[in-house]
């Protein structure tokens, strides 16, 4: 059976063919340094498009809200290919990389919706989701 919020996410991304954060049209930047960036963007908004690390935020944010939205299970979501809709090509499952997502976790859970980019993900998450 498909779950509720694949169904959404489907649905958006048939109605809606330009994003603003569609990686094609925007100038992004590849660091190495993928934990420490990634930690940066909970709590500085104005880093830019840095990647991989945006890829990491991104996921861990949409788990943790479609993990109490929809009552899935966190990690079984950020082991899910199609997370982020297969639009994000840096992103990896949390299988594929499990060192990197647990060394950002240790450092920002529980999450906090106020700092850094994260209010603007949520806002394009609800969106996407129709919250």
């Amino acid at each position: 059976m498909i779950k509720e919020w694949k169904i959404r996410q489907a649905l958006y991304h048939k109605l809606n063919n330009d994003h603003t954060d569609d990686l094609k049209k925007i100038k992004i930047e590849f660091s190495k340094d993928i934990i420490e960036n990634a930690i940066k963007y909970f709590y500085d908004k104005n880093m830019g498009f840095i990647y991989p690390s945006k890829s990491y935020v991104v996921a861990i944010c949409y788990a943790n809200w479609l993990s109490k939205d929809f009552k899935e299970d966190f990690i079984e979501l950020l082991n899910d290919k199609n997370l982020l809709y297969g639009n994000d090509p840096y992103f990896k499952t949390y299988d594929e990389d499990t060192y990197t997502y647990d060394e950002i976790l240790k450092k920002i859970m529980p999450l906090d919706e106020n700092k850094g980019i994260v209010p603007d993900i949520r806002n394009y998450y609800k969106v996407e989701f129709f919250i």
